[in-house]
């Protein structure tokens, strides 16, 4: 008797684990960025939130510098199911359809407010986009603003001409043809290497990336233009989130929700943080030249241009909802 007992105990404890390992989802999370950088802590934070909110039910696992995919290959990955999750550069993508190069035009948006004026403006069509590549928008968050580092001091863009800069989306490799610049395609995992050797002369990026990429190294000045703030989106595979039950996937959206607010906070308090860590590693901060400025302007301008053309009825609603929103002048 107590024998059987103890058969029905273990096939009911048996079936028990059974319904919770069933019930448990597990999502591997493919990022760029290493550890250390503010968008992958936020990652970190907003997995754990889930991990809470879900009571365990969906785990995800952040695999942060590259380690599951390359940066140009995180996207494809979540699209086709390989990865049901992944935080992409969304500038990456602009040969692909000119949407997600939106927020890489230089001098469209300049500032925090500016940039989420735009992603507000952005999102519908954003939205759209994705779901017809099986994909969700989970939340997005602002880079610091972008600036020219550079080995060489620099007066005016006629400086560039024949440097070998690091291209690693279209809208810099554009600007690397503007200015006359060798463009060299660089994803950020690689970059480090690429500097000491001297395949990289000069970039634009932000203070972020110059300092979790330690490019004070072997570069050392750093020209503060806040040219644009590129947004990296957190994606997930349509049919994974689908999927989940409903309590998950409105815990999923609340935690990143959640993740967008922090991480656009993080963001912007952590820019004074890059930028003095660059100037206590030997990094010179230069205010660019008024003709530095504006010949970056002019190409800023040319590259509006050049997208409006090409991003059509899409591209003129999100400039156009992006300036109507802007606050009135006092």
């Amino acid at each position: 008797m107590k024998r059987g007992l103890f058969t029905l105990s273990a096939v009911a404890l048996f079936s028990l684990t059974c319904a919770v390992a069933q019930a448990q989802t597990k999502w591997d999370l493919a990022a760029a960025y290493p550890a250390s950088n503010f968008h992958t802590e936020n990652l970190t934070k907003f997995a754990a939130d889930v991990d809470q909110a879900t009571g365990g039910k969906l785990k995800i696992t952040v695999h942060a510098n590259a380690a599951l995919f390359k940066a140009n290959e995180i996207k494809r990955a979540v699209q086709g199911g390989q990865a049901p999750i992944g935080e992409v550069l969304l500038a990456n993508f602009e040969n692909e359809n000119p949407i997600y190069g939106a927020d890489g035009i230089p001098f469209l948006a300049t500032s925090y407010a500016d940039a989420k004026r735009l992603l507000d403006a952005q999102r519908p069509v954003l939205d759209k986009l994705l779901a017809s590549q099986n994909m969700k928008l989970l939340y997005s968050v602002a880079w610091p603003s972008q600036g020219i580092y550079s080995k060489k001091e620099l007066a005016s863009v006629a400086d560039l001409k024949g440097i070998k800069w690091r291209a690693y989306s279209p809208a810099t490799a554009k600007i690397a043809e503007l200015v006359g610049a060798q463009p060299v395609t660089i994803q950020a995992a690689e970059l480090s290497q690429a500097m000491a050797t001297g395949v990289v002369e000069a970039m634009m990026t932000s203070s972020s990336t110059g300092y979790d990429s330690k490019i004070y190294e072997s570069i050392k000045n750093f020209y503060d233009l806040q040219a644009w703030l590129p947004k990296n989106a957190v994606i997930v595979n349509r049919k994974a989130f689908d999927a989940l039950d409903k309590p998950t996937q409105d815990a999923l959206a609340a935690a990143a929700a959640a993740a967008e607010k922090r991480g656009w906070a993080l963001s912007q308090e952590k820019t004074a943080f890059y930028m003095k860590g660059l100037e206590d590693k030997g990094m010179k901060i230069h205010k660019p030249s008024p003709k530095l400025a504006q010949d970056m302007r002019q190409v800023g301008d040319v590259m509006l241009s050049d997208w409006l053309k090409k991003s059509g009825a899409d591209g003129e609603a999100i400039v156009s909802a992006y300036r109507k929103s802007a606050p009135a002048a006092k």
